[in-house]
């Protein structure tokens, strides 16, 4: 019985890859600093980054120092783009985005975010168009805690008031996402509706995938006689 959908946020309600990237190869250029080089900072601090242990502007200025190649102008235009590029995902959402959680709110049930973020995504993802449909929001940098730990779903089922059994999670699978949701009790499926933009998605067989954001609305009924909705298998 369903009384909430969660959402996963990246590649599931939006997309980096219909938009220009900014990530760890394009810094490393703008930096002009060799990409191996550049990645012993950047992805050793990604953990740090996504527990809101560190932020983007600590991360850049240590690696331009630490590279010789700090100069203010660089460093702002650096976090400048980065910001902006996150941003620019949420101008090209797929389609049914929308109207799927508007479809979920009126059915009744209740909605909820769970994301492992930096802060820098954070701040966009609060101004987004998408904030409003959450009644739930979980951050990893934020909370101190990431997917695929339980207590960050956990957090999320009790910012809901509902039960595992009652939830639908909804992710595309990265970070062990899904598995976590099946281990916990809650309902998982795969979004795969970004995976022809995504390079490195997988389809994990074991789990229910959803083709396009209106697949979920077709699955999710609300019986006359009841309040309760199901999902059909």
């Amino acid at each position: 019985m369903i009384r909430a959908v969660i959402f996963d946020m990246f590649e599931t309600l939006i997309t980096h890859f219909d938009s220009p990237l900014y990530m760890g190869h394009q810094i490393a250029a703008e930096a002009g600093i060799a990409e191996p080089v550049f990645r012993e900072v950047w992805d050793t601090t990604d953990d740090a980054r996504t527990l809101g242990q560190m932020t983007l502007e600590e991360v850049i200025e240590t690696v331009l120092r630490r590279n010789g190649r700090y100069t203010e102008e660089l460093y702002e235009t650096i976090i400048r783009k980065r910001k902006a590029s996150k941003a620019e995902c949420f101008r090209h959402l797929h389609p049914e985005i929308l109207p799927m959680l508007e479809g979920i709110r009126e059915k009744g049930l209740k909605t909820g975010l769970i994301t492992n973020c930096y802060f820098e995504e954070r701040d966009v993802i609060r101004d987004s168009v998408l904030m409003p449909y959450f009644e739930a929001v979980c951050m990893s940098c934020e909370l101190g805690m990431m997917k695929p730990e339980h207590g960050i779903f956990r957090r999320c089922m009790n910012g809901l008031d509902v039960k595992p059994e009652e939830c639908l999670y909804v992710g595309d699978g990265g970070s062990r996402e899904l598995e976590t949701a099946r281990e916990l009790g809650m309902h998982p499926v795969q979004a795969v509706w970004y995976f022809d933009k995504n390079p490195r998605a997988v389809r994990k067989a074991e789990f229910e995938q959803a083709e396009s954001p209106m697949v979920l609305m077709e699955k999710i009924s609300m019986p006359e006689t009841d309040e309760v909705y199901i999902w059909k298998r």
